[in-house]
């Protein structure tokens, strides 16, 4: 067997001495290139790393582990993988049984007015495998990445989204959805704090933005929270760590394959936690876009 190794900042070969548990696999260090015939990617780090390899893996289609090394890990947690033994676990029942391999959705999206220097073209869309969000999302995300590490890992998150909350105005944001025959209707048309489109259930380090979110439905789960006040929006913050907040009457929550965002001006798009390109924007999801290695084969 060939396997690879792709490390995250703060990670090296040694992080993969743990999983060299057969003398017999052959060993890549770093991405690996198309028709290498690799067969599963070990990738030690977090959202953002997973985030800017996601296209090439999917064009690789070879599965991937992921080992939770970063700051922010809400993909191998929704994968069931909270920690590098939960990792290494599910690596020795690869190893022994090959019976742990799972094809999941990843969420895409597609700038609608990029040139092609910014963005890859209308059908090689940008993969993301949790969240992507805008409006205070965005900003949030954007504070919190200039956070130091070891800060965006112990609550970076909650931290950036406190003083934020009190600055951030709602904005004018429209939001449409297909049907089956590619029909757009208008869902959302309001001053909107944030949008977030969800591929799993957490992000921002265990926010329950999308509680009943699956990564094998072929949906988006959609959370539109609109304008309100500040000092509410502070009281609701907590809430969304247990999915209380879609009791709200601001919240609108909805299911769909594809949405389309469009803003009074260009607002910033973050999935992943990183940066991806501005508004307006086609988001969507591909299922069963990507092979992961889960604990165990009833997960």
């Amino acid at each position: 067997m060939r396997a690879a190794a792709i490390f995250g900042l703060g990670c090296s070969q040694k992080n993969l001495k743990p999983f060299q548990i057969d003398s017999s696999i052959e060993w890549h260090i770093g991405l690996p290139s198309a028709g290498d015939r690799t067969e599963v990617v070990l990738l030690f780090g977090g959202d953002g790393t997973i985030h800017r390899h996601l296209n090439q893996l999917v064009k690789l289609e070879s599965s991937l582990l992921v080992v939770p090394t970063g700051s922010g890990n809400d993909f191998a947690r929704a994968l069931g993988l909270r920690h590098v033994r939960d990792s290494l676990a599910a690596w020795w029942r690869f190893v022994l049984e090959r019976d742990n391999v799972r094809a999941i959705d990843l969420g895409t999206i597609t700038p609608l007015n990029a040139s092609a220097a910014e963005s890859p073209a209308p059908h090689d869309p940008i993969y993301f495998c949790s969240v992507a969000g805008v409006g205070l999302d965005s900003e949030v995300a954007r504070r919190a990445n200039g956070l130091p590490r070891w800060l965006r890992g112990h609550g970076g998150y909650a931290l950036a989204a406190t003083p934020t909350i009190f600055r951030f105005a709602p904005l004018p944001m429209k939001i449409y959805t297909a049907n089956n025959a590619c029909q757009w209707s208008i869902r959302s048309d309001q001053p909107t704090l944030l949008a977030a489109f969800a591929n799993t259930a957490t992000y921002g380090g265990g926010m329950r933005i999308a509680p009943n979110a699956r990564m094998d439905d072929g949906l988006l789960d959609v959370c539109v929270i609109g304008g309100m006040d500040p000092f509410k929006l502070a009281c609701m913050f907590p809430t969304v760590y247990f999915g209380r907040h879609l009791r709200v009457r601001e919240v609108k929550y909805l299911q769909t394959a594809r949405v389309r965002v469009e803003t009074g001006k260009p607002l910033d798009i973050y999935a992943d936690g990183e940066f991806v390109c501005r508004t307006p924007v086609e988001v969507g999801v591909r299922p069963g876009a990507l092979k992961v290695l889960m604990p165990s084969p009833r997960c």
